[in-house]
């Protein structure tokens, strides 16, 4: 049974997640909630984890959620799941969109897009900041990154990996 809620839950974020793999957090955050196979904090530990090794966000952290959860097996099913729905829509979508490219109301879909996926990536970061506020080194590495953001426009790899880095090194000295 936990595989076919496995494959049912990673479907919908696949099929649900617009905006690219940041936006699989809040499904994330659900199923931690609904199913308990993770904690919010392991959740986090996954999007770390996800965030920096190579590949796609959304599809790292199935496969960690789904080994987290029942194994490689598991691993195999989240990730193939959350894949299948994106790889079927791009296909008919493709080929709808060379049809109704000019169309006012396709445009002003997929331009809806993209405010929708800013709300639910908002909601996940408040949601996910708020366990965390009583961790003063946590928000004073917040506060550092995103001024050292503000002032130099590096790529988001870099500040990725100076959290890494900052949080193995104020996890061994804890």
């Amino acid at each position: 049974m936990i595989y076919l809620r496995l494959i049912w839950e990673f479907f919908k974020i696949g099929l649900f997640s617009f905006g690219g793999g940041y936006a699989t957090i809040p499904f994330l955050y659900h199923i931690s909630g609904e199913y308990g196979w993770y904690s919010i904090e392991e959740l986090k530990h996954m999007i770390a984890v996800a965030s920096v090794t190579p590949g796609p966000v959304g599809i790292n952290v199935a496969t960690y959620a789904g080994i987290q959860t029942a194994g490689i097996f598991g691993a195999v099913l989240a990730t193939v799941s959350e894949m299948l729905p994106s790889l079927v829509l791009v296909i008919i979508v493709s080929k709808l969109l060379r049809k109704f490219s000019e169309n006012f109301y396709v445009r002003a879909i997929i331009a809806s897009l993209k405010p929708i996926s800013c709300a639910l990536l908002t909601a996940v970061a408040v949601g996910l900041l708020k366990p965390s506020l009583g961790d003063i080194k946590g928000l004073i590495l917040l506060g550092i990154l995103l001024l050292l953001s503000w002032k130099s426009k590096k790529s988001p790899l870099f500040y990725m990996l100076i959290s890494a880095i900052a949080g193995c090194i104020l996890a061994v000295l804890h």
